[in-house]
């Protein structure tokens, strides 16, 4: 009975650690719930971001948006994930560039393929959009969509940021985080609309942000698929517009009403 007793004694100090833990586990969620936004600074963003979501969730009120009908849209470079000091897929298509240069010897004198090969990542972007779309173009069609899904979710997984080290999948916003986990909380579906490749950022964006694949859209440019016995192989069109018959994959235009929508670009929010 004695060492029953020393033993219930010696569980004492460790209940009320448990106690304890579970008291302030208890205040974060709490603290939570009552800041969906606790990573953002106190201020007009921040509130405007809350208003907005409080006005078309309240039954009854004047702007308020059923379910099925709330959508929010969110450009990624610099919005969701950083951008600096060049877009995180020219890092992508660099590495491509590099596989597929032995097959390209032309692109060793030949502009922005020179400038890239050799590195020199600013002197590639100061080409501007012809010039990205064109290594685009060069380096990401020409095998099935399996075969290039796999090789970006494989890149993706080891890539860092020459900079700081860290993986790219790791160099995301919290505070933009927050905000779709907010938005997705109260009803919303989140989308990607941006000027990245949507071959690029469909295989790892649900991972990252919990954004599924059909729900990223594109408005660089067009992947026309054509069927090759093993699959579809697929291939590159410039475009710099956004129309309903280019979409290989069917989804719809979003063209919901101001009410209905709220978009994120480049750090502002705009609804």
């Amino acid at each position: 009975m004695t060492a029953l007793c020393l033993r219930r004694s010696s569980l004492k100090p460790v209940l009320m650690v448990a106690a304890l833990i579970g008291a302030l586990a208890f205040a974060t969620v709490a603290s939570q719930a009552a800041d969906p936004l606790p990573s953002w600074n106190d201020g007009p963003a921040k509130q405007s971001i809350i208003n907005f979501v409080e006005k078309v969730t309240k039954p009854g009120a004047p702007d308020f948006v059923p379910l099925g009908e709330r959508i929010a849209t969110f450009d990624n470079d610099g919005t969701l994930w950083c951008e600096q000091p060049v877009p995180v897929q020219l890092y992508f298509a660099l590495d491509r560039a590099k596989a597929l240069a032995p097959q390209h010897p032309d692109w060793s004198t030949t502009e922005p393929f020179a400038s890239l090969l050799k590195g020199d990542l600013q002197t590639t972007l100061a080409g501007g959009d012809h010039a990205l779309i064109e290594v685009v173009m060069a380096t990401h069609p020409g095998m099935t969509t399996a075969e290039f899904e796999q090789i970006v979710k494989d890149w993706i997984a080891t890539a860092k940021h020459p900079k700081t080290g860290q993986l790219f999948t790791d160099m995301v916003y919290q505070p933009m985080l927050e905000v779709l986990s907010y938005f997705r909380a109260n009803g919303f579906k989140n989308f990607i609309v941006s000027g990245g490749g949507i071959e690029f950022m469909r295989p790892w964006t649900e991972r990252v942000y919990g954004i599924p694949p059909e729900q990223v859209r594109s408005h660089a440019g067009t992947v026309s698929l054509t069927y090759c016995g093993a699959g579809y192989a697929q291939s590159a069109e410039s475009r710099l517009d956004c129309t309903e018959s280019s979409e290989p994959f069917g989804l719809p235009l979003i063209a919901p009403s101001c009410a209905m929508l709220m978009a994120a670009r480049g750090g502002s929010m705009i609804s």
